[in-house]
């Protein structure tokens, strides 16, 4: 696991020793995400530099420093990630006559790049990569990305310069970079307190989608660097409703266990301390329990619990390894441990992010850190085997309003929305005391719900506007468009009859992406600990996109057929209880610990000086929370996060032209 970063600019760009220490600098900005060991190589003529950060863990020799030079020196690499089918490709490439040095993967893929060409190199590889290849006969740059989107990867072209590396930090340190925040990205994080991939919060700025690569060189204008994709979760989608599994329960659960045993066991190859991220939950004890069937010695598990019984799970990790007998570790985390890692998330995150189990998980990661350096978990579970509550609750409630014409629909919500903002619905104007005055705000609050809820039009448009915590984005973000994303356009669902798996689909290519997986590695890498999901093996993706729905949902709720699989390794009384999430309690603190802290990053002379976020609905969202009238928690938590990242940031961001909110 590494940060890469690099820059194409003009030909003649400048001295070979210049462009290095700019490069150099740029994956210094990302140092945590490899403090082994770094390097940059550049070719002045071409305009072209890489660099790299290295996090060791196949061969630690010096014959893994990077950027690394093909054999023949055609090809340069800057590579982030794993290949954990690169025995199978180094025997496959030894037989067509390719010699290594070492034994890393990165020697690997840059063979299999000469011998197959990128795309066909990319199909070839199971694993986690972001990387850069500059091609020294055709002067051209490949920006490529794995399948899930496991690994970030930033570009974009600040005059004839194009930029790009893991992290925004890393862009941000080139003398060229200047951007604006761009407001329709803003209001999509607004919105869903993540960005939805392409998009990024600076205008001229993407983020590099999942299963795709992008070729440019120094002349190539910004439209027309088209990424290319090579793998869809849509096509995977339609294709496992074309051919379902048509097997048992028990058959599923055989070539499940078979696909995941092999996924658990390519990422058990390290030559570095490994271990495991354990709740106590269905998909990461499913992921330890085969783990320790494949270990001769206990595996290193961690966990944290929380005093506050709502959040806590520890004891039922304890419950999991003790059953299991792995050497298990436990850290209790305080309020004041929380609390003291608020004011570093803009760090962490250098792009906004708002989803709060970002706290808990950095600290996890911390944990796991100071035992080893690679650390498997469960990511993926929920959306691969329908395990989120969500799913069923918007398919209930499509049922109860389907048999309205979608005119109807639409009425219904445009008045319960027009309804909801009446006057008499409004915030108070006083601070007398009317008990009247919060049952009507709840229930205006309700009616706006009802309302996303039945402007959905389908299953799939129910969940997106579900995901969404705020959908009047004008009021919030003056001058900011709706933009499509996964979430919002028809044209990027799955073309299927089931409305549950093509839910499945644009949550994996939406939230899971973008939230779940940005979560992780950010905090993971903010430590230099490498995580692994062997349930997001693509062939695991694949498989589980054939299941039918009685085989993932049953009488005890979704991931059946994972469930299954579980129960021939732990007792089903173990894991079996309702879904928790990894939250922290926002509420709570915003109205105590953090209350000035809020106070100071919704000053609204702040606010109107930055001119982007609108003072007074920002107010009045507070006002509502802080009176328990709305629950604003997640919103609020976007709201504050998009600040505090403002302030940390705000001396490489363009001063932005102040618009007034749409009344």
């Amino acid at each position: 696991m590494c940060g890469i970063a690099g820059f194409l600019t003009a030909a003649g760009a400048g001295p070979e020793e210049g462009l290095r220490a700019t490069a150099k600098a740029m994956a210094d900005a990302i140092a945590h995400r490899g403090p082994d060991d770094s390097g940059a190589w550049a070719d002045g003529a071409a305009g072209i530099a890489l660099s790299h950060r290295r996090l060791s863990i196949l061969d630690l020799s010096a014959a893994g420093h990077q950027p690394m030079l093909s054999a023949d020196g055609r090809l340069v690499i800057s590579f982030n990630g794993e290949i954990y089918n690169f025995l199978e490709l180094r025997q496959d490439l030894e037989a067509r006559g390719h010699r290594f040095r070492g034994h890393s993967d990165t020697e690997i893929l840059l063979a299999a790049v000469l011998e197959w060409g990128v795309e066909e190199t990319l199909k070839r590889c199971n694993g986690m990569l972001a990387f850069a290849v500059w091609d020294r006969k055709e002067r051209t740059l490949t920006l490529a990305r794995d399948r899930l989107g496991k690994k970030p990867l930033y570009y974009g072209w600040f005059g004839d310069t194009l930029l790009f590396g893991s992290e925004l930090k890393a862009l941000m340190c080139h003398p060229r970079f200047s951007a604006a925040v761009d407001r329709d990205a803003l209001a999509l994080f607004i919105r869903y307190a993540w960005l939805p991939s392409p998009f990024c919060i600076f205008e001229g700025v993407r983020k590099l989608p999942p299963a795709s690569f992008v070729t440019v060189h120094a002349g190539t204008r910004p439209e027309e660097a088209v990424p290319v994709s090579y793998w869809s979760a849509r096509t995977a989608a339609e294709a496992g409703r074309r051919q379902p599994f048509a097997g048992s329960l028990e058959d599923a659960g055989d070539a499940l266990e078979s696909l995941l045993a092999d996924a658990v066991g390519k990422r058990m190859i390290a030559d570095v301390s490994l271990g495991a991220l354990l709740s106590g939950g269905i998909d990461s004890t499913t992921v330890v329990a085969l783990m320790q069937a494949r270990s001769d010695r206990p595996v290193k598990t961690f966990c944290i619990g929380f005093h506050e019984a709502k959040y806590n799970e520890a004891g039922h990790a304890m419950a999991v390894a003790r059953h299991l007998g792995t050497d298990h570790h436990e850290l209790f985390v305080t309020p004041r441990d929380s609390l003291d890692l608020i004011p570093r998330l803009p760090d962490l995150y250098d792009e906004p992010f708002a989803d709060p189990s970002q706290i808990p998980t950095f600290i996890v990661s911390k944990l796991a850190r100071s035992q080893v350096t690679v650390a498997l978990t469960g990511d993926g579970g929920d959306e691969l085997f329908a395990g989120y509550n969500i799913y069923p609750r918007c398919l209930k409630q499509w049922e109860k309003w389907k048999r309205f014409p979608p005119g109807v629909r639409q009425r219904l919500a445009g008045w319960m929305r027009h309804a909801a903002s009446r006057p008499w619905m409004a915030d108070p104007s006083d601070d007398g005391p009317d008990p009247r005055r919060g049952r009507r705000q709840k229930y205006a609050a309700k009616l706006s719900k009802r309302a996303a809820l039945l402007r959905g039009g389908s299953p799939v448009g129910m969940l997106a506007e579900k995901r969404g915590h705020w959908d009047r984005i004008a009021e919030l973000v003056p001058g900011a468009h709706d933009v499509p994303c996964v979430l919002t356009d028809p044209g990027r669902w799955a073309d299927v009859p089931d409305p549950l798996q093509a839910m499945l689909q644009v949550d994996m290519e939406g939230y899971m992406t973008d939230d779940i997986l940005v979560k992780v590695d950010r905090a993971s890498m903010a430590v230099a600990l490498e995580v692994r999901c062997p349930l997001l093996d693509w062939r695991v993706v694949e498989f589980a996109l054939t299941l039918p729905n009685e085989l993932r949902i049953g009488a005890g709720g979704g991931k059946r057929v994972l469930r299954a699989v579980l129960a021939r390794h732990v007792p089903p009384a173990l894991t079996d209880r309702p879904k928790a999430g990894f939250g922290v309690p926002i509420t709570q603190w915003v109205r105590g610990p953090l209350r000035e802290w809020v106070e100071s990053l919704l000053d609204e002379r702040a606010m109107e000086t930055a001119g982007l976020l609108d003072p007074r609905t920002v107010r009045r969202v507070w006002r509502q929370h802080l009176s328990g009238s709305h629950d604003h928690e997640q919103l609020l938590w976007s709201i504050l996060m998009f600040q505090a990242w403002h302030a940390r940031w705000a001396e490489f961001v363009q001063p932005a032209v102040r618009l007034r909110a749409a009344s």
